[in-house]
């Protein structure tokens, strides 16, 4: 098991790459930062993201900042009977660093008051403090990632509605 958040799937569509693209980019929308985020043309679409000929990165649309959406990368390869969809939820990069941040600087605490300071009541604080953070985060990530694949396996029809 990895240390930061992740999850990955593969999906197998009858649908061809084209046809898949094709819905990806109908519910895509090539984010502009510049732009309000909350306009009136932003209401209609999913996810924002790119889209290439054979990958794609995408994230669900969201009215606030949620530091636990999860990126997703996808890959297509065509078949003979459809496409096969490879994906791959993380962190947004900047999340990922804050994590990894805020777990060093917990176990350096609780390794000082360990060590250091032989205050052991504290270091194991700081320790708890290190993993709650971890748990908490891991927890919230798979209820994001359960979300957007919901979305992403109703726009492609491999999910009934319901």
């Amino acid at each position: 098991m990895k240390y930061l958040p992740h999850h990955s799937e593969i999906l197998v569509s009858s649908m061809s790459c084209e046809e898949v693209l094709s819905r990806l980019d109908h519910v895509t929308r090539d984010v502009d930062y510049l732009s309000d985020p909350l306009s009136d043309h932003a209401r209609e679409h999913l996810f924002n993201g790119k889209i290439s000929d054979t990958s794609f990165r995408l994230s669900m649309v969201v009215r606030r900042a949620d530091s636990f959406l999860p990126l997703i990368k996808g890959n297509i390869e065509s078949t003979r009977a459809g496409c096969i969809i490879f994906l791959d939820y993380r962190l947004f990069p900047g999340s990922s660093f804050f994590m990894v941040f805020w777990s060093v600087v917990t176990l350096i605490m609780g390794m000082f008051f360990l060590f250091g300071e032989e205050q052991p009541i504290f270091a194991v604080i700081s320790f708890a403090v290190g993993l709650g953070n971890m748990l908490f985060a891991w927890s919230h990530f798979k209820r994001k990632v359960k979300q957007s694949q919901d979305i992403f396996h109703k726009m492609l029809s491999l999910q009934k509605n319901g």
